[in-house]
């Protein structure tokens, strides 16, 4: 499912010329940025304001990404007065991200794609693993 350009939603299935729901789910999280957000709602759920914050970017792109993830079924909200909540809805996301660490390790590409121990800054750290050793 990927980002319309133009209104910044993920296009569902139908709509984005027939691709299949398995490429639509890997498609949807071939983004460095969803990746990101990804990592840190598994941490625990986040406002808007948390994830611009934490991941340094503007509140227009973390609200596209998460509209993507949403439309994806892999994020939702709760609503507590004027602020919304996000967080993961499937849990099953990890282990899919903990598999893909392990192919690519094993392909000699490895990445750290699950949640790792906050930056000096806060930021959920998403790259490749054992970098500049």
């Amino acid at each position: 499912m990927a980002i319309d350009p133009e209104g910044g939603r993920c296009l569902n299935a139908e709509i984005a010329a027939g691709i299949a729901p398995a490429a639509a789910l890997f498609h949807s999280l071939a983004d460095e940025t969803r990746l990101r957000i990804v990592a840190r709602l598994a941490r625990g759920e986040a406002r808007v304001v948390d994830l611009t914050t934490q991941l340094g970017l503007a509140q227009s792109t973390v609200s596209k990404h998460l509209a993507c993830l949403r439309d994806c079924g892999l994020v939702d909200y709760r609503a507590v007065g004027r602020q919304s909540f996000y967080s993961l809805t499937r849990p099953e996301l990890m282990d899919l991200l903990s598999s893909a660490e392990q192919l690519l390790a094993a392909t000699g590409h490895a990445v750290e794609l699950r949640p790792v121990p906050p930056d000096d800054h806060g930021s959920a750290v998403i790259g490749q693993a054992g970098a500049g050793q």
